[in-house]
């Protein structure tokens, strides 16, 4: 399967893998043996997010890193909607294909959503967690909520979004702190999958979903309690960008009560991005503490 655009092959020099999904396409990598890591981004990024993750732990783990459809290389299927609930069937149309069990789940932005939907379910596939600037309840806070009316509701949302590719070139580097990091490569990175109008909707819809699937986020904490005993890394982005301050990061610990929490005063929204070499250290420390091996749990 040719690849819909080029990427640095330096920077992601990764084998592509590809799942039909009724009549669309999933792209994924699977990257590394032993215990199953499943990293789930959120907008408007892509697999292309982990990638200095998945670089330092693959010779530990092995890594799948879907892009949702619509986004990355993934292609969507007829009739797609781009919201977190299709994504999340996605999600587990992948998981169910690749017979993953006893996984550790790392979720951001809208990939705590996506994620939690399938963990509250299943937690006895869910082993362990690492939690980067992302909620998943119902949300109340007003800057959240603005943000939602103005990218995702008015007009002007829809125009900066489907016309000027808004998230990608705007958002995603005034989401990272280190700015040294912000090469034309990654712009291209995160540009590259939206090259029209019509393929920039899902970037749209994400943010106007934070107020259009508020019973779906309140089924899923009503269902976060499933998680209290599962062990979990909280790694928080403390220059965060984009309406997740700290209290947020708090609400997590109260569900996950067998965290590790760490704060890291240099890293904005896209922790990936600023400390990647903490996200692979939170991953390793969860799989050291579930004790999880190539043949299953010790």
């Amino acid at each position: 399967m040719k690849r819909p655009f080029e990427v640095d092959a330096q920077a992601y020099p990764f084998q592509d893998r590809w799942l039909p999904y009724r009549d669309g396409l999933l792209h994924y990598l699977d990257e590394g043996r032993g215990p199953a890591v499943l990293l789930l981004h959120g907008n408007p990024t892509w697999s292309y997010l982990y990638r200095d993750v998945i670089k330092e732990l693959r010779g530990e783990c092995r890594l799948i890193v879907p892009d949702y459809p619509g986004m990355g290389m993934s292609r969507a299927p007829s009739g797609y909607g781009y919201t977190p609930q299709e994504h999340s069937e996605a999600v587990a149309a992948l998981i169910r294909s690749l017979g993953l069990k006893e996984m550790v789940m790392v979720v951001q932005d809208w990939g705590g959503p996506i994620g939690m939907n399938y963990a509250v379910r299943h937690p006895a596939q869910i082993r362990g967690l690492v939690v980067m600037n992302t909620w998943a309840w119902r949300a109340k806070l007003l800057p959240m909520k603005l943000f939602s009316l103005a990218m995702g509701g008015w007009p002007i949302g829809y125009w900066l979004q489907t016309r000027r590719n808004f998230f990608a070139r705007k958002i995603v580097p005034h989401g990272i702190h280190h700015q040294e990091k912000i090469t034309d490569a990654l712009r291209r990175a995160y540009t590259a999958p939206f090259p029209t109008p019509a393929s920039r909707k899902p970037t749209w819809v994400f943010p106007r979903q934070i107020r259009k699937a508020g019973s779906w986020l309140a089924e899923i904490e009503a269902k976060l309690p499933a998680l209290a005993d599962v062990p979990a890394h909280i790694l928080w982005g403390a220059k965060d960008s984009a309406g997740f301050p700290v209290a947020e990061m708090q609400r997590w610990q109260r569900y996950l009560p067998q965290n590790e929490t760490e704060l890291l005063e240099d890293a904005s929204h896209y922790v990936q991005e600023d400390r990647p070499d903490r996200v692979a250290a939170a991953i390793r420390g969860v799989l050291n503490r579930t004790k999880i091996t190539l043949g299953g749990v010790i």
